[in-house]
């Protein structure tokens, strides 16, 4: 990137304030498949990563109090949402498709954060 050579190059980690963390850290790992290590470092597969930002009264992200929202690449939305369903999670009901983009799912973890699954076009 000209200009900028000690630019960003990816997401280095995502951080939740948790009222029983090690309680989220097991859903997310039983729910979703988030299989981080003790340290929490997870290796993702390599793929696109989307930073945007939204109006301050967007409901995009469920809750008004929360100021960020956790976007999960995954195969197969129904498979998924199908899953977290049978493990009793928070999920929605909607689903969105998006031409040349993809179709999403949300889904609520124990602690009210929502979270959106994304399976690319």
């Amino acid at each position: 990137m000209a200009g900028w050579p000690y630019g960003t190059f990816g997401i280095g980690g995502y951080f939740i304030r948790a009222a029983a963390p090690a309680a989220l850290t097991a859903w997310y790992r039983d729910c979703l498949g988030l299989d981080a290590d003790e340290h929490g470092l997870w290796r993702p597969e390599a793929g696109l990563t989307v930073f945007a930002t939204f109006e301050s009264d967007t409901d995009y992200f469920g809750s008004r109090d929360q100021r960020t929202m956790l976007n999960f690449r995954v195969r197969d939305l129904d498979a998924m949402l199908a899953q977290l369903r049978t493990k009793g999670a928070d999920v929605s009901e909607e689903t969105q498709d998006m031409e040349g983009v993809g179709r999403f799912g949300w889904v609520t973890d124990p602690e009210g954060n929502r979270i959106e699954l994304w399976q690319p076009a």
